[in-house]
């Protein structure tokens, strides 16, 4: 496995750690289809939430939430119903949110910033 994979599957391991201690509930994660793949896919209060991961050793290249620009997102809704249509017995849920996750350095001890609406 390359670096930067074992950097990314580090980082969603955290904010996956993030969102349970937050009371979120973690249904999914790395789903993929022939659109692509949601990171971590999680219930919160009955909101189901689309949880993009985005970590980086520095900001050298940018923060991480800079790579969820707009088109990033219309591909997250797109994932995000074909999520739903995969999971038709899912409890209904109240909305749907685009949310980010960016861990700037170790992914263990970095600084971890969390956006909970990307709309």
């Amino acid at each position: 496995m390359a670096a930067k994979d074992i950097l990314g599957r580090a980082g969603e391991a955290r904010a996956a750690r993030h969102l349970e201690e937050r009371g979120y509930t973690i249904l999914d994660r790395n789903w993929r289809c022939t659109q692509g793949e949601l990171d971590i896919v999680a219930i919160d209060h009955g909101v189901l939430a689309i949880v993009e991961v985005k970590t980086r050793r520095s900001e050298a290249y940018g923060h991480p939430f800079e790579a969820v620009d707009a088109r990033k997102r219309r591909r997250l809704w797109g994932l995000a119903h074909a999520w739903l249509e995969a999971h038709p017995d899912l409890p209904r849920v109240r909305a749907v949110r685009l949310e980010a996750i960016g861990i700037v350095g170790d992914p263990e001890s970095g600084a971890l910033e969390h956006l909970k609406d990307l709309s």
